[in-house]
């Protein structure tokens, strides 16, 4: 899951956006021109945007420029516009842009590029902490602390399957994520949710989605 911002001046291409993003899990953030995105970027830290071109206040490589310059384009931005050139998308993926996306945007393209945005930033964002993470002993005294104490815990490292393709994966996880929690919470659902800071229904949605047994976790309590 993730915090995505959309920013685009149509109402429907927002609506359209939002009800897609939201059904796949992630919490949506919308803007209808570049003032709005501003305030969102600094409220919400967005974990990928999706950015319209052609805004009437100030367009989208316009603002795009601006966060570059600002220090402040440390998320992916995926591009959108039914009218720009080539040049212009080019100009885009130049100053940092992930992807460019031509409208209509199709139900296939939109969650591919999603999906590779936000994993991209976590191999980038896994690269940087491992090269800055300090050095430190480990003694079997820490690693007993450290060990899961949870059959959960282990269930997800031992189960958890790399090849496989991205979206599968993260089924998996998320599967296993919210598993555990239900386990941990013994079933109650209002607990899972404000843990895992989801609204009741949509918790509920997901749940069924990734098949999760909400009967088996109350058992394992």
């Amino acid at each position: 899951m993730a915090n995505i911002l959309v920013v685009d001046d149509e109402l429907g291409i927002r609506d359209l956006l939002s009800e897609i993003l939201f059904d796949e899990g992630h919490q949506v953030d919308l803007a209808e021109n570049a003032a709005k995105a501003r305030e969102a970027r600094l409220r919400m830290r967005p974990d990928l945007v999706l950015l319209d071109i052609w805004m009437p206040d100030t367009d989208g490589v316009s603002l795009l420029k601006e966060w570059s310059a600002a220090g402040l384009l440390n998320m992916p931005v995926i591009m959108m516009s039914g009218h720009a050139t080539i040049d212009t998308a080019v100009e885009a993926v130049k100053i940092g842009a992930q992807a460019f996306l031509e409208k209509p945007i199709t139900l296939q393209k939109l969650l591919k590029a999603v999906e590779q945005g936000l994993a991209k930033e976590q191999v980038k964002q896994a690269v940087a902490a491992a090269a800055y993470a300090p050095a430190s002993p480990v003694n079997e005294q820490t690693a007993n602390l450290n060990a899961p104490d949870n059959a959960a815990v282990l269930e997800v490292q031992q189960s958890f399957d790399l090849d496989r393709p991205l979206r599968e994966a993260r089924d998996a996880f998320e599967k296993a994520y919210f598993e555990f929690h239900l386990t941990q919470e013994a079933g109650s659902m209002t607990k899972v949710a404000e843990k895992t800071g989801l609204e009741r229904t949509h918790l509920y949605r997901k749940l069924k989605q990734l098949g999760v047994d909400l009967s088996r976790s109350k058992r394992n309590s």
